[in-house]
């Protein structure tokens, strides 16, 4: 029996961060504000920014600590109603309520990207919105825009999933205000934790800078325009949300390798979703047009099948050594939102709780081959067959 590869692993780390890394430890000069310029998070941001085509970026701690960054460096007050999708992962809706902010939950369809129609109804009774490009898949950026520009309402994007995504040619991350990513190591790039927001507005990033912990005058070791500094200065709290040297020195070689990695992964994706649509039990949502993804997975909604069914399936692949994530059937999946008690009054979202009963999964790290592809798909075909058939006999 040939064993399905391991989807858990990432591409290993390069030389050149290892040989980095070590001179690092030889220097022990981890804080990034230590040194009076090019300090490696310096560098990174720099490098960050240049590669999105922005002019400010901000290394922070991680994806969540850069979306309660942007919201409180937004100015929001206290107890603003933030919109968000019905379906991301929880640090979403943590970070709004970390920023003394309300979260407003909107209804997501069966291709994961915000229902137009509702998002629009709750628009006028917020004061920001975050979009979450879920695990890559972009909403209707073009109709978001138009609809909060209208009003005025500041758009974050949550890109954790999303770097190397365009939309109609842009980078996704630079289309609203504030564009935050991820480091962590289910991404494009890893550094195991760690978290950038990269903007335009010299005065947010300003705010965001001090914020993060750039207390007396470390601030003047960004390269932002000292006068939006100057008047920030002592006037915000410090949250201490700094990267440290040692995270940019083992994300800063991963950058040139970003290209291939989309290109392989959007291969990889495409290839696998190919073959998991020869089932009529299973449905994978095609992107948007404008949209040209950067999966490292794949998310595909099971289709006419009951209950038992589909726990047939998952149980049925599982024992054959691939793991489906099946987002609302479990008591403590983070991305399935009537699990997120700190809210308190959790809405009811019966389109998007539909779909997280049927929407399933599955790691494919772009350094699989094609041989290990088609052991994932060939798996998962036969789960499926073996569960309709024997929940049918």
């Amino acid at each position: 029996m040939t064993l399905p590869p391991n989807v858990h692993d990432a591409e290993p780390i390069p030389a050149a961060a290892r040989e980095a890394i070590d001179a690092l430890m030889q220097s022990g000069d981890l804080f990034r504000y230590t040194a009076k310029e090019n300090a490696p998070v310096t560098l990174l941001e720099q490098e960050f920014a240049q590669l999105l085509g922005v002019k400010y970026a901000l290394a922070v701690s991680s994806c969540s600590a850069a979306l309660f960054l942007s919201l409180k460096a937004l100015g929001l007050p206290r107890d603003a109603r933030v919109l968000i999708p019905g379906f991301t992962f929880a640090a979403v809706p943590s970070s709004v309520v970390h920023a003394d902010c309300i979260p407003v939950l909107c209804e997501v369809g069966e291709n994961y990207r915000v229902d137009m129609v509702d998002f629009e109804a709750k628009l006028d009774d917020v004061q920001a919105v975050i979009i979450s490009h879920m695990r890559g898949h972009t909403s209707d950026m073009d109709a978001i825009m138009a609809l909060c520009d209208a009003r005025g309402i500041p758009v974050v994007e949550d890109a954790a999933h999303s770097l190397g995504t365009t939309w109609n040619g842009e980078n996704i991350g630079t289309i609203g205000k504030v564009g935050c990513f991820s480091f962590q190591s289910y991404k494009m790039i890893n550094a195991g934790e760690g978290g950038i927001m990269i903007t335009d507005d010299a005065d947010l990033i300003a705010r965001a800078v001090i914020m993060s912990g750039a207390y007396e005058h470390n601030w003047q070791k960004h390269d932002v325009l000292h006068d939006a500094f100057a008047k920030w200065q002592n006037q915000l709290p410090l949250y201490n949300l700094r990267m440290s040297n040692l995270s940019a020195v083992v994300i800063r070689p991963q950058l040139p390798e970003l290209a291939r990695r989309v290109r392989d992964g959007l291969v990889n994706h495409d290839y696998v979703a190919g073959r998991l649509e020869t089932s009529p039990f299973i449905s994978v949502p095609a992107p948007l047009g404008p949209e040209r993804r950067a999966p490292d997975s794949i998310q595909f909604n099971l289709v006419d099948l009951n209950d038992a069914q589909v726990d047939a399936f998952a149980k049925a692949a599982e024992s054959k050594g691939v793991k489906v994530q099946i987002f609302g059937r479990s008591s403590d999946n983070a991305r399935a939102f009537w699990n997120w008690q700190f809210l308190g009054d959790i809405p009811e979202l019966p389109q998007t709780r539909a779909m997280l009963m049927r929407a399933c999964d599955v790691r494919l790290p772009v350094r699989l081959t094609r041989q290990e592809l088609d052991i994932i798909a060939d798996t998962l075909l036969d789960a499926m067959c073996e569960a309709t058939s024997a929940v049918a006999a």
